[in-house]
């Protein structure tokens, strides 16, 4: 077995990240943690749905396999 490497997530700790996600979904909000699987908790989240509302969502744990981009929103 592989052994699994942390992704480099550190620098955007506590900064507005935009995740577009598998299914066509996009949310945004502020990066509050992860682990090595690339699962992020995200806080003050609005999610952009597909007709172009914002829904705000909270704070969210998103699984890593089902993240497709990430985007920094903030200066790093």
């Amino acid at each position: 077995m592989s052994k699994t490497h942390p992704p480099e997530l550190k620098k955007y700790m506590d900064k507005k990240l935009s995740l577009k996600l598998n299914g066509g979904r996009k949310v945004a909000g502020i990066l509050r943690g992860f682990d090595p699987f690339m699962n992020v908790v995200i806080d003050d989240t609005i999610e952009y749905t597909k007709d172009g509302r914002q829904n705000n969502i909270g704070m969210v744990v998103i699984r890593g396999n089902s993240i497709i981009m990430v985007e920094a929103l903030d200066r790093i």
